[in-house]
């Protein structure tokens, strides 16, 4: 075995074997596998080897098209036959809400260039005639998808991989990793010990103890997942073609064909944790255990709705372990504080998704950029609150609902709450209705008195529909309340804190007593930050963004190697803040703080340190609704005074609060983009219409090459607002945006705007289409609607309410 690569990749998968492979195509050729059994022994042998492009993100839909894609290549380069299947895929609804979910997936894949349709229950029995048409109402077909041989495929990866230089060990265990002073690592195995620039753990069921000999704890769980294969159907017996894979939601069970017979599987409620704390060393090439008993009346909900399946026996039951992290997506990328430590764990798709991660990871380590946005798979989504026992919680909950919808105004409840403001027990008082961003609690939308907090999962507008509105308009024609507690917050302090920020950020840095918007731009020149700076001193700043991006974001300040003097801190946990807007804000605060509020004294975007009430506050003048507004921020031992404060002094003045529903319409009715929803690392500064606040004077800020270079040549797309003569639903995201009966666009947001009396939605069409006025429309929930661009905001145009 080699004693040094560039590279080596820990776990020999479909995974490990794919990100070889793809680090290997990069030109990486001095990299290394190491497997400690045989390729495939982990959960990859015995995997169903389906293979498929669902999935609500859309951009893992285009990697899971991607992974179908790239198999006739491995074919071809390794001489391996990856055993495929392309027989497409059928999903079946049995109620309005699946039939929902059904035509939303059909009007995202115009855009993904996915061949997609909703059909008949007589076309999908054409593709299956298994099925009992009398417990469905619709069904969707896509011709990407089917199933591959597992061991083929990823010996096809592996062999492939090595013609390009790469090196496998098999039969090789790792027993630790040493990080060196200089970011490179020793992997010491039972072999020896190699020095390696890069360390990937692919590790599967051992992601957590490859994990933990870097010190690090992720939130990995496995769970039993059974298939039972049958004897053969004489109802598939001389057919020409197979039967498409079908996924039946209301049975959460799935069915492909096997040879003669059907293979059956189940995401059950109640699952099995397998392993939770260690994963065997000598578990290889191993089933678990059947457990017929427990699944029996799973299975029987399978054997209703595909009868042919319980009229022959079963020939082979496979009750094998698949890991998970806490919301079923893989966890991918750099991990924050450990130099050259790269992760492709929690891939339970692997067949489906394998071949995109290792083209993604390989870009990044190669490239230090992924190349496209994969915010929903980054390892960076999960922070110190997936603690074991949240993982261990949150884990068994996914993989109940891995086959049910999981409903745009839908909270799940497991694991929560986890994280509290210490105002939290007076907002559930006064009748929120809560949901979890970060794993911190924050309120959607205020019930009234009489009326239980609780909504009704749906893709339609819910009985909170005219409570948002009530709360909309108190803010535009009074004065409401926000808690911010869930905003990302950093503080940034030491002498060289301007010079090192004016690096990573592409705007002009806020003078002492001001703050600015800040779009931060990766090397490619694509947003992956939108945030506001607040300098409160020379050597001292503050940085508010987006919640859920609190890792992401500290990880991206650390990886801009902040010079000795400069100190970089989250204060997550130790700032707690509410937003105040409307029209009556200036007459609340004043009534609290002593200093001058009025017009001429206390200007939009100004901030200080003042005491609010009681509480020692950093005061701003600023907010997202559109409205002359405020941020309160202070400390958690005095929040909950603060709150009860501004309650009393607002009782007079139609104070009231609001949630998360409420600012999504509000900022809408504006115009304003949101980080993750509308602004991602997929879109530049240009596109998105933040390069209005870009320094292009600066002679140095990360991504400033290439935002001049869009300058120059103009975006090709661009962020807009379209009014929508919706029906009874919103857009929810990634909608296709048709012209002309072609798509041109998509959706990334939406909401109705109950201040302007508009169904909104925001998205992206080509630069030559994005005019005042310009018609398109929009496919929701299987109606074309037509949707009109807005480039002015329909609220307050001419910003005067803000800066009044």
């Amino acid at each position: 075995m080699k004693d040094s690569a560039r590279a080596v990749v820990i776990g020999g998968g479909v995974v490990g074997t794919s990100v070889l492979y793809h680090l290997a195509k990069a030109g990486w050729t001095d990299v290394l596998l190491i497997e400690k059994s045989e390729l495939t022994s982990g959960s990859t042998w015995h995997a169903a080897g389906g293979m498929h492009t669902f999935n609500g993100e859309a951009n893992i839909s285009r990697l899971q098209k991607y992974t179908i894609d790239l198999y006739r290549e491995i074919e071809r380069v390794s001489g391996q036959s990856c055993g495929l299947h392309p027989n497409g895929g059928l999903m079946l609804a049995a109620n309005q809400g699946e039939l929902d979910s059904l035509r939303l997936i059909c009007s995202r894949a115009r855009y993904l260039g996915m061949e997609t349709e909703m059909i008949s229950l007589e076309q999908a029995l054409d593709y299956n005639p298994l099925i009992d048409p009398s417990h469905f109402i619709g069904a969707l077909w896509r011709a990407d998808g089917g199933h591959c041989d597992p061991s083929g495929t990823t010996h096809a990866y592996a062999k492939a991989a090595r013609q390009l230089g790469a090196s496998v060990e098999r039969f090789t265990r790792v027993r630790a990793l040493s990080a060196r002073r200089d970011g490179t690592w020793d992997v010491v195995t039972d072999k020896g010990t190699v020095h390696a620039e890069h360390v990937v753990n692919c590790a599967g069921l051992w992601a957590r103890e490859v994990g933990r000999m870097a010190g690090i704890e992720l939130p990995v769980l496995a769970m039993e997942h059974h298939y039972l294969i049958t004897e053969d159907l004489p109802e598939l017996k001389g057919r020409a073609r197979e039967i498409v894979n079908t996924t039946d939601y209301a049975g959460e069970i799935y069915v492909r064909q096997e040879r003669g017979g059907a293979l059956i599987g189940t995401y059950e409620p109640h699952g099995i944790v397998w392993s939770p704390v260690k994963t065997p060393d000598d578990f290889s090439m191993q089933l678990l255990p059947e457990d017929f008993e427990r699944l029996a009346p799973y299975f029987e909900v399978g054997f209703r709705h595909f009868p042919a399946l319980g009229r022959v026996g079963i020939r082979k039951a496979v009750n094998g372990p698949f890991t998970f992290a806490p919301d079923g997506n893989p966890l991918v990328g750099p991990v924050r504080g450990l130099r050259n430590y790269w992760v492709a764990c929690a891939v339970m798709a692997g067949f489906s998704q394998g071949g995109g991660i290792g083209l993604v990871l390989s870009r990044w380590m190669a490239e230090s950029d992924p190349g496209q946005d994969i915010l929903s798979m980054d390892v960076a989504r999960f922070g110190a609150f997936a603690t074991p026992k949240y993982t261990s919680i949150k884990v068994p909950e996914n993989y109940s609902r891995r086959f049910r919808l999981a409903y745009p105004n839908e909270e799940l409840p497991a694991a929560r709450p986890v994280r509290r403001s210490p105002i939290y027990e007076r907002l559930k008082a006064a009748g929120a209705c809560m949901g979890a961003n970060y794993g911190l609690e924050n309120a959607l939308w205020f019930a009234p008195p009489g009326m239980e907090p609780v909504e009704t999962p749906t893709y339609r507008r819910s009985e909170a529909f005219p409570i948002v509105r009530a709360e909309c308009q108190a803010v535009r024609s009074a004065v409401g309340l926000y808690e911010t507690t869930n905003y990302g917050k950093y503080e940034v302090a030491g002498r060289g804190a301007r010079a090192w920020l004016d690096r990573v950020f592409a705007s002009r840095l806020p003078k002492v007593g001001r703050l600015g918007l800040a779009p931060m731009l990766n090397p490619a020149g694509r947003i992956v930050g939108d945030l506001t700076i607040a300098c409160l001193a020379e050597d001292r700043f503050l940085i508010f963004g987006s919640g859920f991006a609190e890792e992401f974001h500290l990880r991206w300040f650390a990886q801009a190697d902040p010079p000795p003097d400069v100190f970089v801190r989250s204060l997550a946990s130790t700032l707690n803040g509410v937003s105040i807007a409307g029209p009556r804000s200036r007459e609340l605060v004043q009534r609290l703080a002593r200093v001058d509020l009025s017009a001429g004294a206390f200007k939009l975007f100004q901030v200080r340190e003042t005491a609010v009430g009681f509480a020692p506050s950093i005061l701003s003048r600023a907010g997202f609704t559109g409205e002359l507004g405020y941020e309160i921020w202070t400390t958690p031992d005095y929040f909950a005074t603060l709150y009860d404060d501004l309650r009393d002094a607002g009782s007079e003045l139609g104070l009231k609060l609001f949630g998360g529903r409420a600012l999504s319409s509000l900022r809408l009715e504006k115009g304003y983009g949101s980080f993750q929803k509308d602004f991602r690392p997929d879109y530049t500064a240009a596109e998105t219409g933040l390069d209005r606040f870009v320094d292009f004077g600066k002679p140095d800020f990360s991504g400033r090459a290439a935002a001049l270079a869009e300058r120059a040549a103009g975006p090709r797309r661009r962020f807009v607002i379209l009014e929508v003569s919706a029906l009874d639903a919103e857009v929810i995201g990634y909608e296709s945006i048709m012209k002309d009966a072609a798509a041109v666009g998509y959706v990334t947001s939406g909401a109705f705007g109950h201040c302007v009396g508009k169904s909104l939605a925001a998205g992206y069409v080509p630069t030559a289409l994005a005019r005042d006025g310009a018609r398109f429309e929009i496919d929701i929930l299987g109606e074309m609607r037509p949707a009109t661009v807005r480039l002015e905001p329909l609220y307050d145009p001419q910003g005067l309410k803000l800066r009044s």
